[in-house]
């Protein structure tokens, strides 16, 4: 009764089955009865900028000079300083109206009789007003959310199926709480693909709790906002974890925020914790803790309301005889949950997802790889998925035309590479490869390619023979170009009306050796692929690997030491002062992963190249 507005439901599904899920909504409640959500752009700093360059007529040059370096051009002149002038005026009005991220409003009455409607591109009707004119008409919102991990879980079960012919349920949720292999993941951090828990960050964090039960991942999934984080709430958690663990006691802030949330601790963790502390600890009523949290997620209606409940907080609060110190430190930890957070249902979605996510990589690890390869959107590239297919016993083959499809495929242990991955090969041929192959059967020699693929230009076919797609001829790279080139420039010479009926055998040209090194073959791969399938260690010339390797390092604390790692991801960010500073995961010469820390002293000595 005491809702402040009407609830969210947020369903996710398969980033592949988002356009399937609308055709159904709409066709089941009907195009009367449903819209997309509309939503307001507003104008930010480099729009405006942008816009009121192109009102006062400045070139593109000028405008962009404007945008990079603010404050150098802000009295440089008087058309820059209106510029500004007005710039301030106009931050945050309306600019356009565009399509929310995932909603949908599902109406009893037609959804004419609250809204207007426009047709974008996509085709379906859109509402003229936002999300918080639909709470006014009490309209649910749903949100159509699409991800990719659904679509890993999705694909790997179909490679299962292919590969090793057995039937994978990944419903068996009490029976994966209890799996050594996927605790072993999670203590051991190598959850490297998984959905949710692959991040250094959510590693560590992993690590840190030697984490191996899902109530645990579910606090540890919503615990990793970047507020927890910066409040030092994290760390408390981390080590009150480990004193109720160790069977020892705590003192949390005040009696009361232990009680209230004695699941984690004394700390707040979830976005009930919000209304639960407002409410029970403050004595704000429920519309008022709920205003508070949505306040801190970045939704409220109005500052105005916002203002006069965080006030509201602090008279309780000192009606209520609490000390100034212990009531700013509770509003320290609520000031943490904004920007983003999760509710407890959200994270313990999340942790089921995870979980499957993990049993499938400790179980079928290298169909699982394939499936995060072919859906996208890991936190890492597509090289450093291959490379852990590599290290759980998978041997890699770069594109083959008798072997591979579109998209990357395994057979047994072995994976290749799909033609999607060839950089500049054009996506009809690519795609045209695979369906041809069915049609046909396999290719028989380069001749036979090019007879099957009538139109396909030098440029690409010399993209093929440099990935190695014809090896199965056993004829050298240097050869094959040879041919193609000879083949080309004679089909260019034929005539329609002296074209054979039949297949004539394909001539046999002699020629002298042509010598190729695997180094040529590397730097190949790296310029096609992004990334070499060979070991990156052995281009180096120097092999001095440093003194120590990965799995040494826990037993190396508080000592210098040196490692050669080859980069997986870098992430730039700063310090509460603003310094720069950098995380960085790499892997050593055996292959196994390391996160490290650049902080700002070393960072700027060292910055991350690349």
């Amino acid at each position: 009764e005491e809702r402040s507005s009407p609830p969210d439901f947020d369903i996710d599904f398969s980033w592949d089955n988002r356009d399937a899920i609308y055709e159904y909504i709409f066709s089941t409640y009907g195009e009367e009865h449903v819209c997309l959500l509309g939503t307001h752009t507003t104008y930010q700093r480099k729009s405006i900028i942008r816009e009121l360059g192109k009102v006062f007529g400045l070139p593109k040059e000028e405008i962009d000079e404007i945008v990079e370096f603010p404050e150098a051009n802000r009295k440089r002149d008087h058309i820059r300083e209106l510029i500004f002038k007005y710039a301030e005026y106009m931050k945050d009005l309306p600019a356009n109206i565009s399509i929310h991220a995932g909603g949908v409003l599902i109406t009893e009455k037609p959804i004419y009789a609250y809204t207007a409607t426009e047709l974008p591109p996509k085709g379906l009707p859109v509402s003229h007003f936002e999300m918080h004119s639909a709470e006014d008409f009490g309209i649910y919102k749903f949100d159509i959310l699409s991800q990719r991990g659904l679509g890993h879980i999705k694909e790997t079960a179909k490679h299962v199926k292919k590969n090793q012919g057995i039937d994978v349920d990944v419903h068996q949720f009490r029976k994966f709480k209890d799996d050594e292999k996927i605790k072993d993941l999670l203590r051991n951090s190598k959850a490297m693909g998984c959905f949710y828990v692959e991040s250094p960050a959510m590693r560590m964090l992993l690590g840190k709790l030697q984490c191996e039960d899902y109530l645990t991942l579910v606090a540890a999934s919503s615990i990793i906002r970047p507020g927890v984080a910066s409040s030092g709430m994290m760390k408390t958690y981390i080590e009150r974890y480990h004193t109720v663990k160790n069977g020892g006691s705590y003192e949390a802030i005040h009696p009361k925020m232990d009680e209230l949330m004695r699941e984690t601790y004394g700390v707040m963790v979830y976005q009930e914790d919000v209304i639960k502390v407002a409410h029970h600890f403050a004595g704000l009523t429920l519309t008022e803790a709920d205003v508070l949290r949505r306040g801190m997620s970045g939704k409220y209606r109005s500052r105005e309301e916002f203002q006069r409940v965080r006030d509201q907080f602090f008279q309780n609060c000192k009606k209520r005889g609490y000390e100034q110190k212990v009531t700013d430190r509770v509003w320290f930890e609520i000031e943490s949950f904004s920007g983003y957070s999760f509710a407890k249902g959200h994270s313990a979605s999340y942790a089921v997802e995870s979980y499957q996510s993990l049993y499938l990589k400790a179980h079928y690890p290298l169909e699982f790889m394939v499936g995060v390869i072919n859906n996208f959107g890991g936190f890492y590239s597509t090289e450093f998925y291959f490379h852990e297919a590599r290290m759980n016993g998978a041997t890699i083959q770069a594109p083959c035309l008798n072997n591979s499809n579109y998209l990357t495929s395994i057979q047994g242990k072995t994976i290749f590479i799909g033609f999607i991955h060839i950089k500049s090969l054009e996506q009809k041929i690519a795609k045209a490869i695979e369906v041809n192959r069915q049609l046909q059967g396999n290719y028989t020699s380069l001749d036979n390619f090019l007879q099957r693929t009538p139109g396909i230009g030098l440029e690409q076919i010399r993209i093929l023979i440099r990935i190695g797609a014809f090896r199965f001829t056993g004829k050298s790279k240097q050869r094959l170009l040879w041919e193609a080139m000879l083949y080309l420039s004679n089909s260019k010479s034929k005539l329609p009306s002296t074209e054979v009926l039949f297949d004539t055998e394909p001539k046999d040209f002699p020629l002298p050796p042509l010598l190729r090194t695997d180094h040529e073959d590397a730097f190949d791969e790296i310029e096609l692929l992004g990334f070499p399938l060979c070991d990156p260690f052995d281009l180096l010339p120097n092999k001095n690997l440093g003194d120590t390797l990965a799995k040494a390092l826990a037993s190396k604390l508080n000592q210098v030491v040196s490692i050669i790692g080859y980069v997986v991801t870098t992430k730039p960010t700063s310090t509460t002062k603003g310094d720069a500073m950098s995380f960085g995961t790499f892997y050593d010469a055996e292959g196994n992963f390391f996160d490290t820390v650049h902080f700002p002293n070393v960072h700027k000595t060292y910055p991350m190249r690349g």
